[in-house]
């Protein structure tokens, strides 16, 4: 055989081993990536409770001892703490304390995380904003809903939690997410209003797009949010806990309604996920603000259009975007979510104008989280809080 004849083959092993170094570098590129973030993310959660800011522990130690806040709190700035604790009990009957790698149900604090993992989906081309329910799901019987809708509460769809409450047979077993498209095709109940007529928060829009998310990607919300969210975003203590997976949800920080003696038990609504089921830590949550601070995981533009009004203002500052709820008055800008769920409150906040974190996760669900004004104005940034002001925006007192 001729020299000619094996030219082709030389030339086709040249190309293989060249394309296995290509592949090679880029994978050592990707850890030496995720290392150094690694060590970034660690530095970033040093604190040292000795160098406290005074004024913040002053006003907390208030808040726990005449409000009865209970749970954990960690304030940044400039992507630096300047401030956490933790306060009273993870389960009042097993008088557990709460630590601060604590994991709390994040309730509706969840969507903005489901939201992103929307809009990585549609930066990967993988779905479209203007998408319709139908597309993912044909027996789907509400025409005309798109996932832009259900980001920011314009679908006009009922609550499932309240239609579903007298359908579920047995109590004890949790709702998947599937069950609870399930029964909104089966029994289709009256939709609040029409699709893109008003601004209508309710629990169905997430836990639609938790099962979008589920349907495209092939992966459980569980899986994806943790492959795709959580691990590239070193958030090591964040996951997706069903109660369809779980008989009892691994996690030892029990929620209390209002007062001790009332701990909250699971039932079959902590199944569906998205609307909720992440459980998470405040300095996880911390990770998550810096990563989307750095354009980490979405491009800037998207990940603005997340935070850009996309309803009708409320007392004339407040709004929703996509997953997030939206203050803007001149050049402040705030992005924040609250939650409340079994015996969970919680509120996550990003200042982003004056670059602020505030998240106060709480496992007792009382009025505690209402009375942050001094918070706010300690920290030199707005006060979030939609009684504090008129309909023209102008704030007008204190709570």
């Amino acid at each position: 055989m001729s020299k000619h004849h094996y030219f082709p083959q030389i030339l086709f092993a040249l190309f293989f081993i060249i394309a296995i170094n290509a592949c090679s570098s880029t994978a050592e590129k990707k850890q030496k990536k995720e290392r150094e973030q690694a060590v970034t993310d660690s530095v970033r959660l040093i604190y040292d409770h000795k160098k406290a800011d005074k004024s913040l522990d002053e006003f907390m130690q208030k808040l726990h001892a005449k409000s009865a806040f209970n749970g954990n709190v960690l304030i940044a700035k400039k992507g630096k703490i300047i401030y956490e604790n933790h306060f009273g009990w993870a389960d009042y009957l097993r008088k557990d304390s709460l630590k601060m790698s604590s994991q709390f149900e994040l309730a509706s604090v969840s969507k903005p995380l489901t939201a992103t993992a929307i809009l990585l989906l549609v930066q990967q081309g993988k779905l479209k904003l203007d998408q319709q329910v139908t597309d993912f799901f044909p027996d789907f019987p509400w025409p005309d809903i798109t996932i832009r809708l259900l980001l920011s509460h314009r679908s006009g769809l009922v609550n499932y939690i309240y239609f579903t409450d007298d359908l579920w047979p047995d109590k004890s077993k949790g709702m998947s997410n599937k069950d609870a498209m399930s029964l909104l095709t089966e029994h289709k109940p009256s939709p609040y209003a029409k699709p893109d007529t008003r601004f209508h928060y309710n629990n169905s829009n997430f836990m639609i797009l938790g099962s979008i998310i589920e349907k495209v990607s092939g992966q459980s919300f569980t899986v994806f949010m943790k492959e795709h969210i959580f691990d590239p975003l070193g958030m090591k203590h964040t996951a997706v806990y069903s109660k369809a997976d779980y008989d009892k949800i691994p996690t030892n920080v029990v929620g209390h309604d209002k007062v001790w003696r009332r701990s909250v038990v699971q039932n079959f609504h902590d199944g569906p996920v998205g609307d909720k089921g992440i459980y998470s830590t405040v300095e996880d949550l911390f990770l998550f603000d810096q990563a989307l601070k750095e354009s980490r995981l979405l491009d800037k533009a998207l990940q603005d259009s997340a935070y850009a009004p996309h309803n009708k203002s409320m007392k004339g500052v407040f709004n929703y975007g996509y997953g997030w709820r939206t203050f803007q008055q001149g050049d402040e800008h705030i992005v924040y979510h609250t939650g409340w769920w079994h015996g969970f409150r919680n509120l996550y906040v990003r200042d982003l104008h004056n670059d602020v974190t505030i998240v106060l996760l709480s496992n007792m669900a009382n009025g505690s989280l209402l009375h942050l004004d001094e918070l706010y104005k300690l920290l030199g940034m707005p006060v979030v809080r939609q009684g504090a002001y008129d309909s023209q925006g102008g704030y007008h007192g204190d709570d």
